[in-house]
């Protein structure tokens, strides 16, 4: 390898980026997956090098909403700072390619689905949203499965259609044939069924969220289906779905064990039960909100949790407490993202011991602080079904505790930094001083004509503001002066998203983050 400086070798695409992307980038930006732009080769990452950067050195990317530091989840998709200093490195060297032979075979992905091989598969129909007046569209969908024994479901992969028009599927089974009976009522595809499904009898199997990924039970655990049960698939179309067409993927993995322990998915934490106030937030406030369940009436373990809120949600906690005033922490979103929930698995299962308490915290930022307000201006906002309005759910998936559980591992991986399995030999990476966190503000954010840049480090040497576009292109440049600086947008720039950096003469990037432009 080739020293650039004391300490520091360079760094290649095929001796360390490669294997980065590879793992943490690619599942998702592919050919067929839900990435906007593929990344599975050198010449894929070096066109989007710059916006990968800020969007990495952000913790934009890998998306990963809970907080790390809070409980052990499964299948973090993290980056060490390592990690994060290795590929901004690479980028301030030119993103050299390194030699071609030596790097990681490029991974092929013929598919997005995760359950290629299911033991039940349906797909709905073609389904054209019809005009809901005004309103946003909740659908049922009858799925017979005609099951001649009880199953338990172990693997559950719900897949959008349409995304651009699916705010979240929610998947049921029931046995009492009420949702047959309104299905046939009704002479379109499926039935109108907002709220639930229009059957007491009915329990929860799965969903889906933006974000969300397939559900795999943990070893030894599933879903039960009845024999004889029908699933039903309640399908929530926003306003403005009218006219375009979905058709839902539903695939479910079948465990042939004796021995499977049921696990109950169960909205535990809800807007309508031990919510300290009705969930309403003002126009122009910022709201907090607690929930409690209480209690517990017997042992039992959570091997999962799946918190959910809409747009102006703006951190979402939840945890337990032990009759002796123990907190057993189990989820911390700082920065809620509508766009990037998930159904988490624990590493291992919480175990919550009887009369404990189960206790949720919400804040929602109904101001124009907040970049993800439904409208141009804060409007009142309160609990409902629609995109617009608010919820706030911690679903959590129970089983009954047994002797060994605190034994039990869900996920027997744990995140190593790839940087140790891809740099061969000593490798030194250069110690910065900046944080681009903290050390620079970007306002206005959204921005129309100007933003307003201000740093806060001493001697900064001479700072350059990059503006990129969401492909990497960059669209603008600066040099800063000083501690302010005021600095004109091109007119000529539509209204969008865009990636800034800030660059130093004397080290790493002085920061970088979103932009957003309106005009």
């Amino acid at each position: 390898m080739t020293s650039i400086g004391s300490g520091q070798e360079q760094v290649t695409w095929s001796g360390h980026i490669a294997c980065l992307v590879y793992s943490h980038c690619s599942p998702c930006h592919n050919n067929n997956g839900i990435a906007p732009f593929p990344l599975q080769s050198y010449e894929d990452a070096y066109q989007f090098r710059y916006s990968m950067e800020t969007a990495i050195a952000n913790r934009h990317m890998p998306p990963w909403p809970p907080a790390t530091d809070y409980s052990q989840l499964a299948g973090a998709r993290v980056l060490s700072e390592q990690e994060i200093a290795l590929f901004r490195a690479w980028v301030e060297q030119g993103a050299p390619e390194g030699v071609p032979e030596e790097a990681p075979e490029t991974p092929v992905y013929s598919t997005n689905l995760e359950i290629n091989q299911p033991d039940f598969s349906f797909r709905l129909p073609p389904f054209q949203i019809p005009d809901a007046k005004g309103h946003d569209l909740y659908r049922c969908f009858v799925i017979h499965t005609d099951e001649q024994e009880d199953r338990f479901i172990t693997g559950i992969e719900i897949v959008p259609g349409n995304r651009a028009v699916v705010h979240h599927v929610i998947l049921f089974q029931d046995t009492s044939g009420e949702p047959e009976r309104l299905d046939a009522e009704d002479p379109s595809l499926g039935y109108t069924c907002f709220g639930g499904i229009g059957s007491d009898a009915a329990s929860m199997v799965s969903g889906w969220v933006p974000g969300s990924s397939a559900y795999f039970a943990p070893d030894g655990m599933g879903v039960l289906l009845p024999k004889g049960a029908t699933l039903v698939a309640q399908i929530h179309y926003p306003l403005g779905s009218a006219g375009k067409v979905d058709s839902t993927l539903i695939n479910l993995q079948f465990s042939d064990r004796q021995d499977i322990r049921r696990i109950e998915n169960l909205p535990a934490l809800n807007h309508f039960f031990g919510i300290d106030r009705p969930l309403f937030i003002p126009a122009n406030t910022r709201q907090t909100f607690y929930q409690t369940f209480f209690p517990v009436p017997f042992k039992v373990i959570i091997t999962g949790i799946a918190p959910h809120a809409h747009l102006i949600c703006e951190s979402m906690k939840a945890f337990a407490t032990t009759p002796q005033g123990d907190t057993i922490p189990l989820i911390d979103i700082p920065q809620w993202d509508f766009e990037w929930q998930g159904f988490y698995q624990f590493q291992k299962p919480m175990v919550i011991p009887a009369l404990s308490t189960l206790h949720g915290v919400a804040t929602y930022n109904n101001t124009t602080s907040n970049h993800h307000l439904p409208g141009d201006v804060p409007v009142d906002v309160s609990l409902g079904e629609a995109t617009t309005d608010e919820m706030m759910l911690f679903f959590m998936s129970f089983s009954v505790y047994q002797d060994g559980d605190e034994d039990m591992i869900i996920d027997t991986s744990s995140h190593q930094p790839h940087h140790n399995q891809c740099v061969t030999g000593d490798f030194t990476l250069p110690v910065y001083d900046f944080n681009g966190e903290s050390d620079v503000t970007i306002s206005p954010n959204p921005a129309q004509t100007f933003v307003r840049v201000t740093q806060r480090v001493q001697d900064p040497g001479q700072v350059r503001f990059i503006l990129l576009d969401l492909w990497g292109h960059v669209v603008s440049e600066h040099d800063l002066s000083g501690e302010i600086t005021l600095i004109q947008l091109p007119a000529e720039l539509p209204a969008g998203v865009y990636h800034y950096q800030m660059r130093s003469t004397i080290s790493r990037p002085a920061g970088g983050g979103k932009l957003i432009i309106l005009r």
